[in-house]
């Protein structure tokens, strides 16, 4: 008999599973945010451009997809941070509106200044978005001010949650462990564009500049995320005990891998992985143009175990800094029974829709980008 407990342990398992997919496809916005500083050329800007272009639906999809399911699993976590923290999802969803009507006019203009600014828009969110992004997940490990009024769940009382202050979300940029995490998302977005770039465009002057580029994007990215993993691994954690009071715990993620031997190894092999993506990018001649597979997948397993690590095992993976009781577990923040049972059967479908995505996916790369083919193509960026 399926239980209501292990239906929430599923729900943030998929939860996860998105969240690393919506990681991964963060490569539109890496590579989006090096238009200028790789692209000294027109020609190289429409590479680019169009390179990310091909890929630029299915990041915006799991973004809406990721927030969808959040609201319908773990409703209580949707309307304190999307209520509360609203100013950071408000900017992430406009840099992604900003993105779209870039990616839709800009190739409708012949002015010049008017391509630039829309050109300028995909470098915003291609900067914006994944920092913000990453700063919002690192408030799962660091907490955020919001309490939860459970005595209101079950009434007509319209206020659960409350947010503490006025910055309505801005407040973590205060925590400098937010920017070291916003920023390893950040990083590790244009590095994986680099290595998208360098699978699906066909010209060897501009692959050689981003093989040059990705050795300087790729240290970036390891220094921080040396630095985000030293804090997850020696911070205290928000452990919820018998009754479900929640305490502080010293080195609870890390006592989560030791005690979830499974999610340690997940996120052991997702990070070598990355960097053996990394690796094939910059040394390996001859691999180099498949070198986003492994990254990908290795970034998609070691956000999934970062996701578990701060869901299961009796921890709370939003928690409040205000209130400890107010912090959110996965038991005390999902929908019903009936939802989680009926939502469950919907995501049997999952599957198909990931098959479809494959599909499409090597159908629009199966050819390269070129110089020549950008000049002949109407339907360009």
């Amino acid at each position: 008999m399926i239980t209501y407990e292990f239906l929430q342990q599923y729900w943030w398992f998929l939860i996860a599973l998105l969240g690393g997919l919506l990681v991964f496809l963060l490569f539109v916005q890496g590579g989006n945010a090096q238009i200028f500083s790789l692209g000294r050329s027109e020609a190289e800007q429409k590479l680019i451009i169009n390179s990310t272009g091909r890929k630029w639906e299915f990041t915006f999809t799991t973004l809406v997809t990721f927030g969808g399911a959040f609201f319908a699993s773990f409703p209580l976590f949707y309307s304190t941070s999307f209520g509360g923290a609203y100013w950071v999802w408000v900017l992430i969803l406009l840099t992604f509106v900003l993105q779209a009507v870039s990616y839709e006019f800009q190739h409708r203009s012949d002015n010049p200044v008017t391509v630039k600014w829309f050109r300028r828009f995909l470098v915003a969110n291609g900067l914006l978005a994944p920092f913000l992004i990453g700063a919002a997940v690192s408030t799962f490990f660091t907490g955020s001010d919001f309490t939860v009024s459970k005595d209101a769940m079950g009434t007509i009382t319209p206020i659960i949650s409350e947010w503490g202050n006025s910055w309505h979300g801005l407040e973590a940029l205060a925590d400098f462990r937010n920017w070291i995490f916003g920023f390893m998302v950040l990083f590790l977005s244009q590095t994986l564009g680099i290595l998208y770039m360098l699978n699906n465009i066909d010209d060897a002057e501009f692959s050689a500049k981003l093989r040059i580029r990705l050795r300087s994007t790729a240290l970036c990215f390891v220094v921080f995320f040396l630095g985000t993993a030293f804090f997850i691994l020696t911070a205290e954690g928000f452990a919820c005990g018998n009754g479900g009071v929640i305490t502080l715990e010293k080195y609870k993620y890390l006592h989560n891998f030791l005690q979830m031997p499974a999610v340690a190894a997940l996120f052991l092999i997702g990070v070598v992985l990355v960097l053996a993506g990394i690796a094939e990018g910059i040394f390996c001649e001859k691999c180099w143009r498949k070198a986003i597979w492994p990254a990908g997948i290795g970034t998609v397993l070691t956000v999934i175990a970062l996701f578990l690590t701060a869901g299961y095992n009796g921890t709370a993976y939003y928690p409040s800094s205000t209130d400890l009781q107010s912090s959110l577990t996965i038991a005390n923040s999902s929908s019903s029974l009936f939802t989680l049972k009926t939502m469950a059967t919907v995501s049997l479908i999952i599957p198909f829709v990931l098959a479809y995505i494959v599909i499409a996916w090597r159908a629009i790369d199966r050819k390269s980008i070129t110089r020549e083919e950008l000049e002949e193509n109407e339907e360009k960026y």
